[in-house]
């Protein structure tokens, strides 16, 4: 694993406010991150993809003060649990940006998809935080030279979120400390610094909105519930492992052999959380149902779709760009009566 030094930035800044206007997309993983240890550190190492559509904007205004504050509104609506959250992690990262304490803070931001619902609206949420913090740490300190922005800009972010590490870059996307991955770090994401077929760069995924309510159990309870599980261990090491395998899967064009390794990571995140103790399931039976008809149309047509799932009961639906016509017309005639109100995302991969 690489060694890595935060930059620490001087305490006082002569500059008294600013604006900063930046966005982050959400992602989706491949290899899953379930568990992990104080301060963010993962269990496991995981990859993702960074997704185009699904992304959170975020307008962030800073102003010197005697009293750090900070307010938050989410998509028109000001929300205190938010400010509350996001001062607190202001606080846990004053020892990389000395400065924070001296500014009160105004964040709007605005989710291009359902918040709290299986879409990793932490991860895009947190990334663009961190974002706003390096931009307003180069304009505070604009003699300074800071060479790793886009390492620390994913520090920072883990911090707040592990999966949001990983929403810094585009395309494929390694967080967590893996033998066999160079480079490879529990506290900040990669790209992934290995050979991607054609077959892997022009991906789709469409996203079936099933559940667009908040979660019933939220990913950081589900992420605590892994201290004491009876097969963390083992998880953590099929996780490692999976990771590994997915290599030459990715560099040979393999869909066959993606397609189990995703179907599988999915349905073993599912599979943690209904042998946790308490137990909880986040899938609904639309989500099941559309599984069956995904499966049966794979045999029926041998087409590369597949699907997989974060935390929550919504599905994402993975093709190449040369089964689109295809697979779209799929989703529309087979899928959408098993989502709410016929609500879908078509999302594509960002390289």
């Amino acid at each position: 694993m690489k060694s890595f030094s935060f930059t620490i930035p001087p305490k006082e800044s002569s500059v008294n406010s600013g604006k900063i206007d930046v966005e982050c997309p959400s992602n989706i993983a491949l290899v899953k991150y379930w568990g992990k240890y104080e301060n963010q550190i993962p269990a496991n190492s995981s990859i993702s993809y960074t997704l185009t559509n699904c992304k959170t904007k975020t307008f962030f205004t800073f102003q010197k003060s005697t009293e750090f504050n900070v307010a938050v509104t989410l998509d028109g609506v000001q929300k205190e649990e938010f400010a509350t959250k996001i001062k607190k992690y202001f606080s846990s990262i004053e020892q990389y940006l000395p400065f924070i304490k001296e500014y009160s803070y105004e964040i709007i931001t605005e989710n291009s998809f359902p918040h709290s619902s299986g879409i990793a609206s932490s991860a895009s949420g947190f990334g663009a935080i961190a974002k706003a913090l390096i931009k307003m740490r180069d304009q505070l300190f604009p003699e300074k030279e800071f060479s790793q922005k886009e390492i620390e800009t994913s520090f920072l972010a883990r911090l707040g979120s592990g999966s949001a590490s990983r929403s810094i870059y585009n395309g494929l996307v390694v967080w967590g400390n893996n033998d066999g991955i160079d480079g490879s770090s529990d506290e900040y994401a990669i790209p992934f610094p290995y050979q991607v077929h054609e077959n892997f760069r022009n991906y789709h995924d469409t996203i079936l909105l099933i559940h667009e309510g908040q979660k019933t159990v939220s990913s950081t309870v589900g992420h605590g519930l892994m201290n004491n599980h009876p097969y963390a261990s083992l998880r953590f090491n099929q996780a490692n492992e999976n990771l590994k395998k997915l290599i030459p899967i990715l560099e040979s064009g393999d869909f066959k052999g993606f397609i189990a390794l995703v179907e599988s990571e999915a349905l073993t995140l599912h599979a943690m959380m209904m042998m946790s103790s308490p137990y909880f399931i986040l899938m609904k039976p639309n989500t099941l149902a559309c599984i069956e008809k995904i499966w049966n149309f794979r045999k029926l047509t041998n087409s590369n779709v597949c699907f997989t799932l974060d935390a929550g009961a919504n599905l994402h639906i993975l093709y190449p760009k040369s089964e689109f016509e295809h697979v779209q017309s799929f989703i529309k005639n087979d899928l959408l009566k098993y989502t709410e109100n016929g609500n879908y995302i078509n999302d594509s991969i960002c390289f």
